[in-house]
């Protein structure tokens, strides 16, 4: 009897850290811009060992269903989660990336796309537009335009290194630079 208590008492503490996790995961994605049932979903497949169908996920979240789905096809948009299909089974699977340094890749290729390259297109047309203006004013914006799209560019070029480097080669070299 005394061997039941430590593992039911060791399963709730695990379920109580994942809660956790998951909720803080979600907190985390909203504040780089994710939305947090997006994030939340991402984090239970991330610490799931085996693949959840969608109403395992919807049970685990107390989501619906529409919400489910959208934010798994999101996901697999991305690339973080993928869709499995078991033989002779009708429900589709979904499974996590769980590699880190591969899953901080697909994310930093995904915010260049999504944000990074719009956002150097708008800085070179806002840049243009002011090129050939006289006035001082004109001429400062179109240097912070020009000044801002040069660092956001570099940004840009060390964010897709270090998203096409191999781990290995990445962390040594950061921990030297930053340490």
């Amino acid at each position: 009897m005394n061997n039941n208590k430590p593992k039911t008492a060791e399963a709730t503490a695990l379920k109580q850290a994942k809660d956790e996790f998951v909720l803080h995961w979600g907190a985390i994605g909203s504040a780089w811009g994710i939305n947090r049932t997006m994030a939340q979903i991402h984090a239970l497949l991330l610490i799931t060992p085996q693949p959840l169908t969608t109403d395992e996920i919807m049970a685990e979240l107390a989501i619906s269903r529409g919400n489910a789905h959208g934010n798994l096809r999101d996901l697999c948009g991305w690339g973080l989660v993928k869709k499995l299909m078991r033989k002779g089974e009708r429900k589709e699977l979904f499974e996590a990336e769980k590699d880190i340094w591969k899953m901080f890749c697909i994310i930093v290729r995904e915010r260049k796309r999504r944000e990074i390259e719009p956002a150097i297109t708008t800085l070179k047309d806002c840049s243009v537009k002011a090129r050939n203006l006289k006035g001082s004013e004109a001429k400062a914006f179109h240097q912070q335009m020009s000044s801002l799209c040069e660092f956001v560019e570099m940004a840009n070029r060390i964010m897709e290194k270090v998203s096409q480097a191999e781990q290995s080669y990445v962390i040594p070299l950061a921990l030297k630079m930053f340490g």
